[in-house]
C-alpha cells in the first residue's frame, strides 16, 4: 500500500531535492555539506533497511539443515529399534523415548539459537545505523546554535559570533536544519518498519523524539522573526543602564 507505509525511494528523492536547495541558496556553507551527507548516508539506509527485511540466507539455510537431520535420526532411531510388544514395559519406553527425547532438546536448542542469532545481527546493523543519524541531528544542531533573529539587535562583544545572515535568508536557512532534522527522523522510521524488534523500534522512536525536540527549537527562533521584525523593533542601547517595566 503506498500510502500506509514510508517509502525510502521518497525520502530520498526529497533529501536529494533538500540537498539542492540549500546548494543553490547557500553555496559552499556548512549546511550544504552536512546535507550532502544525509544524502549519502539515506542511501545506505534506504538499502540496508530493504536487507532487514529479508531473511540471512546461511543462518535459515542452518535451522533447515539441523531440522532435517533431527528429522532423519528421530526416523532412524525408530526403525532401528526392536522391541517385543509382548514384553513391553516401563522400561522398554524409556528406552525408545530417551534417545528421541535427547534430539528433541538438541534441535530445538540448535533452532532457538539460530533464530536469535539472525534478530540479534539484525538488530546490530540497524543500532548502528540509529547511531549514526543520532550524530547527524546533533550535526544539524550544531549549525543553527548561534542563528538566532534578534543577535543583530544586540551589541557585540569580543566573543560574539559572525553574524552573516539576517532576515529572510537567516528564517529560509533554519527552516532547512529543521527539514533536516525531519528527513533525519523519517530515515529512523525506516528501520522500525523493516524491523520490528523492540530494541530497534523504541531507537527510533527515541531518535524521532530527538530530532522533533530539535525542530521545535528551530522554530521557536522561526516564530521569533515576527516579534523582531526591523520595522517595530527598537534597538537595545550599547550600555543600557536600567531596564523600567511598565504596565
Amino acid at each position: 500500500m503506498p500510502y500506509r507505509s514510508l517509502s525510502a525511494d521518497h525520502v530520498i528523492v526529497t533529501i536529494e531535492k533538500l540537498q539542492s536547495r540549500i546548494a543553490e541558496r547557500f553555496p559552499g556553507s556548512g549546511l550544504e555539506r552536512v546535507a550532502s551527507e544525509l544524502s549519502e548516508v539515506a542511501k545506505r539506509c534506504a538499502e540496508e533497511s530493504e536487507r532487514l527485511r529479508e531473511p540471512v540466507i546461511p543462518i535459515r539455510l542452518s535451522v533447515y539443515t539441523i531440522w532435517t537431520i533431527g528429522t532423519f535420526a528421530l526416523g532412524w532411531i525408530a526403525l532401528t529399534l526392536h522391541f517385543d510388544v509382548a514384553k513391553f514395559d516401563a522400561a522398554s519406553l524409556v528406552q525408545v523415548l530417551e534417545p528421541a527425547m535427547n534430539i528433541a532438546v538438541l534441535v530445538g536448542l540448535g533452532v532457538m539459537t539460530l533464530g536469535r542469532l539472525e534478530e540479534r545481527w539484525k538488530r546490530a546493523k540497524a543500532l548502528d545505523y540509529l547511531h549514526e543519524l543520532r550524530s547527524i541531528a546533533h550535526v544539524v544542531d550544531m549549525h543553527q546554535l548561534t542563528k538566532d533573529p534578534y543577535r543583530r539587535l544586540l551589541p557585540t562583544t569580543a566573543s560574539s559570533p559572525n553574524v552573516s545572515l539576517e532576515g529572510p535568508l537567516l528564517e529560509r536557512y533554519l527552516d532547512y536544519c529543521s527539514e533536516m532534522l525531519s528527513l533525519t527522523g523519517k530515515l529512523a522510521a525506516l528501520f522500525a518498519q523493516s524491523c520490528r524488534d523492540s530494541e530497534v523500534v523504541a531507537g527510533a522512536g527515541d531518535i524521532e523524539q530527538l530530532t522533533t525536540a530539535l525542530s521545535r527549537k528551530i522554530w521557536q527562533k522561526i516564530m521569533a522573526f515576527s516579534r523582531y521584525d526591523a520595522a517595530s523593533v527598537t534597538e537595545i542601547p550599547a550600555n543600557p543602564t536600567k531596564i523600567q517595566l511598565t504596565s
